[in-house]
């Protein structure tokens, strides 16, 4: 059968990939030959040797296995000839065609080449079953072998250029997951695992290793992703040591592409198995700066890295230098926070010689930045400790149920002389002692914390006590953690030995200063001494007989006015509304109308029969009908009343405003056809004319409070404005605020125009009367001092 061309350039065009048009050649040929099989052959390489790939087979499916190797019988002569060669059964031993899996009789083998520009591109197998094939038949094949090649190589072209777009599709595609990946988290110990599995998943590697940079510009393994046993987690390296140490040295990307390369000797020489046969290392640059570098380990298909993988490699480093530079501010961020509160600590306990306030500055001001749950010190005291502060408490009792543990786990610890760091992890207690872990497993389930962390308190002195820091975390306290505690421990204990020291001479820091300053005041010229006393004489003077005024200030709240609602006295429904919101009316005004159709029709229904009544009175009258005018007189006073009642009753139809003032109902205008039921509120009028402020005064203050006292009055919202009252009302009771009990005076003030409003807030000051100079400038603490006396003495 004669191949029809025209038809198999139709059906082998009509399709674009390989596969599809090597099925049109080999089911074109097979039809065009009798009791044939046909298979379809490309040239490709696997593994870097050249071989035959099978691609498609009309008839028997006779090949083996998913290649053959290109010097495989009878495939290698036309490797090498090109040419098309045509075999019997006579010229042909089973080893020519050993790829093949036949259980038939072969008559006839058949090759025909597949060239197109000079290149072989494939081969077209044909195996004849029944009849010999002739070379007339395999040379009216050349044609449609020619048209074959060409499209089995442009179908390779194609699908070529498709999976290169497709791998840079994907590659895109990585490298946004990648840096969504990356951006996910700031925190540097959520970051380095993203980093390490996700480069590891791109480089399809056994292990990567990140390294970064430290201080010294050495470098540490931060992470290992996967498993290197040539590079246990912790290493460090200098530059010039080893292989990262040389990149982060130069910068420049390093490829190794066989074991014996002697760069790696060195590495591997300690272990017998598992050592790196092919290895990248490409640093970590951010703004031309050197953050770290990363190690790519023994591709897992064990293939050595190429040229493509080192420049992947490069790219992804990019994103994650990035990522790693995020991370790093918010550390450093961190550490900055971390001696911020440092410094305040520090300053806080250096600033003061209060034993008991350095103590609660001491176990509550670092939980701003070491996530602990509960601090606590016990201070050494002729031998014994004595649990003396604990987060959240503003006295200790050793003996309370839930203090009673951790004072005795204190009392054990300040026997160690040593910090003791305790943590469990499940059911398992990280300890070298089998005592210390019996002990903190009963102290862990009494208290419900994982994580315990004490450290002594000593100087040059001795023993000064202990800090201790626990958690449900067990693993709370960090590396930057651990050093702020050393720190912060070490100004502690100069801070609590300098308090203990003042607290048994409490008078030694008084003394020193003022006969520091009379030596130095005795040391001056007598003409500078006299002029000295006599300037602090005329201010004595000063100070006893020149008055100043005394005002009490404190902290001013508008108070809501005077307001009334204006309620129907009857139901029905809103007919015309005649006022708006914010508009001022006075007592009595009409705000609104009501329908009254009915009440009308009743008036007038009365004022006409009281007409008839008294319109008949005078006729019976004028008939000198007494007994006829009195009934119709009683008549006439029966529809007067009931005249007056519906005047009255269609007056209530009107709302009316009950107080001079304005109206604060929103949108008043729009309740016009609403039906109000009695109780129902149409409006709310409010008296602006007078404002009334309370202020808040301390209880110390409030003894000089008086009705009648003026006062002034400044608000938030008008800084540059002064409101004038007088005090009306001294509550009778004093109210705690903060803690703290405090009075109010209530203030009118004037409010003409409207300005003061319910809810301002400022500031007031009460004049409380003229008093010598001294006592209103030190009023303050003579009162402490007069206080503390009277507390000492008492009289």
């Amino acid at each position: 059968m004669k191949l029809d061309l025209t038809a198999f350039c139709s059906e082998l065009f009509a399709a674009q990939e390989l596969i599809p048009r090597a099925r049109v050649i080999a089911r074109a040929v097979s039809e065009s030959i009798a009791g044939s099989s046909v298979n379809i052959y490309t040239a490709g390489s696997l593994a870097g040797e050249d071989v035959w790939i099978p691609r498609a087979w009309s008839g028997e499916q006779t090949v083996r296995g998913s290649s053959v190797p290109v010097g495989a019988g009878a495939l290698a002569e036309l490797a090498a000839g090109r040419e098309t060669l045509l075999f019997s059964d006579r010229d042909l031993s089973r080893e020519d065609y050993a790829h093949l899996d036949i259980r038939r009789t072969l008559r006839s083998l058949a090759y025909l080449p597949l060239l197109s520009d000079a290149d072989l591109v494939g081969v077209v197998e044909i195996l004849c079953f029944e009849n010999e094939l002739t070379a007339e038949e395999t040379t009216g094949l050349q044609a449609p072998a020619r048209i074959a090649a060409s499209a089995l190589s442009a179908a390779h072209r194609y699908e070529s250029e498709r999976n290169d777009s497709l791998a840079s599709i994907s590659r895109l595609t990585q490298l946004y997951d990648l840096e969504k990946s990356f951006s996910s988290t700031l925190e540097m110990d959520e970051l380095l695992p993203i980093i390490g599995d996700k480069f590891r998943e791109v480089m399809e590697c056994s292990a990567v290793n990140l390294w970064l940079l430290r201080a010294d510009e050495s470098l540490e393994l931060m992470h290992q992703s996967g498993f290197d046993p040539t590079t246990p987690a912790g290493s460090l390296q200098k530059p010039g040591e080893g292989i990262p140490g040389d990149v982060s040295d130069n910068g420049e990307a390093v490829l190794t592409l066989s074991p014996d390369d002697p760069r790696l000797g060195v590495r591997s020489a300690a272990k017998t198995q598992g050592g790196v046969s092919s290895l990248i290392v490409v640093a970590i640059m951010d703004r031309g700066a050197l953050v770290g570098v990363v190690e790519a380990v023994n591709k897992l298909d064990g293939t050595p890295f190429d040229d493509d993988e080192v420049f992947a490699l490069s790219s992804v480093t990019e994103t994650a230098s990035t990522a790693l530079h995020n991370a790093s501010l918010l550390m450093a961020e961190r550490k900055v926070e971390i001696l911020e509160t440092l410094v305040t600590v520090s300053h806080e306990i250096t600033s003061t010689l209060n034993l008991e306030r350095m103590l609660q500055t001491i176990v509550n001001a670092p939980q701003a930045v070491i996530p602990y749950e509960r601090a606590a010190i016990a201070l050494e005291q002729r031998g014994r400790f004595k649990l003396s502060a604990v987060t959240g408490l503003t006295q200790v009792n050793a003996d309370a149920p839930d203090i009673a543990p951790l004072n005795g786990i204190l009392q054990w610890a300040a026997l160690a002389e040593e910090i003791v760091n305790v943590r469990q992890h499940g059911d398992e207690i990280d300890s070298d002692r089998e005592e210390t872990r019996a002990k903190f497993k009963q102290y862990f389930t009494e208290s419900g914390m994982r994580g315990f962390y004490a450290l002594p308190l000593n100087d040059d002195t001795g023993r000064v006590g202990i800090l201790s820091l626990e958690s449900s975390d067990p693993d709370f306290l960090s590396v930057v953690h651990i050093e702020l505690l050393q720190v912060l421990a070490s100004q502690a204990t100069v801070a609590l030995r300098n308090a203990q020291m003042y607290k048994e001479v409490p008078f030694i820091s008084v003394l020193e200063p003022v006969l520091e300053r009379k030596r130095k005041f005795m040391a001056m010229e007598k003409r500078r001494r006299s002029l000295f006393l006599a300037l602090g004489c005329a201010a004595a003077f000063l100070l006893v007989a020149c008055p100043l005024p005394l005002r009490i200030d404190g902290d001013a709240v508008v108070a809501p006015g005077r307001r009334a609602l204006v309620q129907p006295e009857l139901e029905g429904v809103v007919a015309k509304v005649l006022v708006h919101e914010g508009q001022s009316v006075q007592r009595g005004e009409v705000l609104a109308e009501m329908e009254a159709w009915n009440l009308r029709s009743a008036l007038a229904g009365a004022q006409a029969k009281l007409e008839s009544s008294m319109l008949q009175m005078n006729h019976a009258l004028a008939a000198n009908d007494g007994s006829e005018a009195g009934v119709h007189r009683v008549q006439g006073d029966y529809w007067k009343a009931e005249v007056a009642r519906a005047q009255q009753m269609l007056e209530k139809t009107q709302l009316r405003s009950p107080i001079d003032g304005v109206v604060a109902t929103p949108h008043v205008e729009n309740l016009a056809g609403r039906k109000l039921q009695l109780g129902d509120s149409f409006a709310e009028i409010v008296d602006t004319a007078q404002a009334t402020v309370d202020l808040a005064i301390d209880d110390g203050d409030a003894g000089l409070l008086k009705v009648g006292q003026n006062a002034v009055v400044k608000l938030n919202s008008y800084p540059t404005r002064t409101f004038h009252g007088s005090v009306v009302i001294v509550s009778p009771k004093a109210e705690l605020v903060q803690d703290s009990p405090t009075f109010y005076a209530r203030v009118a003030v004037s409010n003409a125009d409207g300005a003061i409003r319910t809810g301002m807030e400022g500031r007031g000051k009460v004049r409380t009367g003229w008093y010598p100079s001294a006592y209103v400038i030190f009023r303050q603490p003579f009162l402490w001092i007069y206080s503390k006396v009277w507390y000492w003495l008492g009289w």
